[in-house]
């Protein structure tokens, strides 16, 4: 990279750093670390919304997932986020909004218990940490990549982590949203023009699709399709018999012809997998519900996701196509012109920004980049010393404290979150890819708690249902974790196949937590009302909830009608896009 090209880094980055550290300076009390004072307008929801669901993760992790499976994964942007946002803004986050909770956990325990809530505050956190040890490896192979860095890009890593931390420490949700807002700008911008750039490369679509066939016949039908089967193929090349025969008791067929096990998965099948995974991210992670929560209206909050969900349903495409139209370019990781270590699918993103991009268009596309590990960076060092404070620190262990001491244990969480997160950083460099990697961490224990929520705020099931259900669908996913190694290892079965597989096993993980919900029900009777109980609250939970039904929150003066049609038109599109138009 150029001296211009550090320079449009810097000065886009620099400038926004500095902004939120000045945004900062208003923060002193816990409504406004947590909630930004409920003072948030619906378009700067709309924006952070869209620059936390689109991070470095999306711009280089998921252009590495769809170089392996095709774009297919726009399913769970389209319809899955785009839906879960509808369905969060509207109808489940509208309860715990006027009953002014702070964390989407805090309704778990009015529904259901403490231990819900509890169980899903440390299922967040281990979940949004595992979000960040994507970031930070997005972060170290583009530096690595496209800066030239080697080795010494995690120093770079570690500088923007620690400047992130610095703004989020001091002002908490007040800073993070408007800073995301100015953020999503940056990657707008420098996503679209380095779409352009590769578009013009691969000579459009069509000649995408000519590339991919000249490479592996039916590898078009298999990319270019939300519809197309998944065919993951696993080099068994050096492997003895019996070590095969282990490995094919988790599925797949052995074609001695390429020395690989096969395993195909039917594209129906694996369009509802991230489907499920998109309602995940929407409605059970509290990155999305706290900015929520921060509307100065329930107007904005639900209007808020009409700007995030039009945004996403263009720029999904020209964000995570790049994976496809890279792999027409670079059909094989061990053909790419990199080093061994850094020849896996997720290198894609950053080769391509290193190959075909001119000095300045380089620096705008690395800015972007950098903007999106900010966004995520400070979004998740806010969001998860909120529910660790709140629902674990305050609600279990130190209950009746001053309001300075809560906001100052969120302050101390925040660089534990943020730097610890680098732990995570091994389990992603591999040639696998961080998105299939992270499916199963989602599938074992997010998505069990989204038939929580889902079961919990439409439904009738008893109070008692949700913990064994939890217990149900964690245990489940656990298994399916173990299973490959298992078979490997001591050549058992621990599951039949059908429950190993990622794509089945996630809808499985759903069925599982929900069915014994409902047999809990079954046993024990409904619920007289879905709605939450009060809490008998006291200490500072009880008292940090005085200033918000004192912060003026405002009604629905304009009405729900529109927000509500326009939230549904926006799924309705998505879901002709995935089902129709690219299926």
């Amino acid at each position: 990279m150029s001296i211009l090209d550090w320079s449009i880094v810097v000065a886009l980055n620099g400038g926004i750093f500095l902004y939120g550290m000045a945004r900062a300076r208003g923060t002193k009390t816990s409504l406004d670390w947590f909630l930004a004072g409920r003072t948030l307008p619906w378009w700067m929801i709309g924006l952070s919304l869209y620059a936390t669901v689109i991070d470095a993760g999306d711009l280089v992790a998921d252009s590495g997932g769809t170089y392996t499976i095709g774009i297919a994964y726009l399913v769970t942007n389209w319809v899955g986020a785009t839906g879960g946002w509808v369905l969060l803004a509207n109808w489940i986050a509208v309860p715990m909004y006027r009953a002014g909770m702070y964390t989407n956990a805090e309704y778990l325990e009015a529904r259901f218990g403490i231990e819900v809530r509890v169980a899903s505050a440390l299922i967040q956190a281990l979940y949004r940490t595992l979000v960040l040890g994507i970031i930070a490896t997005t972060l170290y192979l583009v530096l690595a990549i496209v800066g030239g860095w080697g080795t010494y890009a995690w120093w770079g890593v570690v500088a923007i982590a620690v400047a992130a931390t610095a703004y989020t420490v001091r002002g908490g949700l007040r800073s993070v949203a408007v800073t995301d807002a100015l953020q999503s700008a940056v990657m707008l911008v420098s996503s679209v023009a380095l779409f352009a750039v590769i578009w013009s490369a691969v000579d459009g679509w069509a000649g995408t699709a000519s590339r991919l066939e000249q490479h592996s016949s039916g590898l078009a039908g298999q990319l270019l399709h939300a519809g197309g089967d998944d065919i993951a193929r696993q080099s068994v090349r050096g492997e003895s018999a019996s070590a095969v025969d282990r490995m094919l008791l988790t599925g797949g067929s052995y074609d001695p012809e390429t020395d690989e096990i096969v395993r195909t998965t039917p594209g129906w099948l694996v369009a509802l997998a991230w489907l499920i995974v998109g309602f995940a991210y929407a409605v059970v992670n509290h990155t999305q519900s706290m900015r929520l929560f921060g509307a100065k209206s329930e107007w904005d909050m639900r209007m808020a996701v009409v700007v995030s969900g039009v945004i996403l349903l263009g720029l999904n495409f020209t964000n995570l196509s790049i994976g496809v139209m890279g792999r027409a370019l670079f059909p094989d990781p061990q053909a790419m012109p990199l080093e061994a270590s850094l020849q896996v699918r997720d290198s894609i993103f950053p080769l391509l920004v290193q190959q075909f991009t001119d000095s300045g268009i380089r620096g705008l596309v690395v800015a972007g980049i950098v903007a999106a590990c900010f966004s995520t960076f400070d979004s998740i060092g806010s969001t998860v010393p909120s529910l660790l404070v709140r629902d674990v620190y305050a609600r279990l262990f130190v209950r009746d404290r001053d309001d300075r001491h809560y906001v100052l244990a969120s302050r101390l969480l925040t660089p534990v979150v943020i730097l610890g997160s680098f732990a995570f950083v091994p389990m992603f460099l591999q040639e696998r890819g961080m998105l299939l990697v992270f499916l199963d961490w989602i599938g074992a224990f997010v998505v069990p708690l989204l038939a929580v929520y889902l079961l919990g705020s439409m439904t009738r099931v008893h109070r008692s249902s949700a913990m064994i259900g939890l217990a149900v669908g964690i245990a489940y996913g656990s298994l399916k974790l173990a299973a490959p190694m298992v078979a490997v290892r001591f050549g058992v079965a621990i599951l039949p196949p059908v429950l190993v597989n990622n794509y089945s096993g996630t809808v499985a993980s759903l069925l599982l937590t929900a069915l014994a919900m409902v047999v809990v029900t079954m046993f024990r009777g409904k619920e007289a009302s879905r709605e939450p109980r009060a809490l008998a609250g006291r200490g500072w939970l009880a008292a940090s909830q005085v200033p918000v039904a004192a912060a003026k929150v405002q009604g629905l003066a304009r009405g729900t009608r529109a927000p509500v049609a326009l939230g549904l038109l926006v799924v309705a599109i998505g879901c002709l896009l995935s089902f129709g138009v690219f299926w």
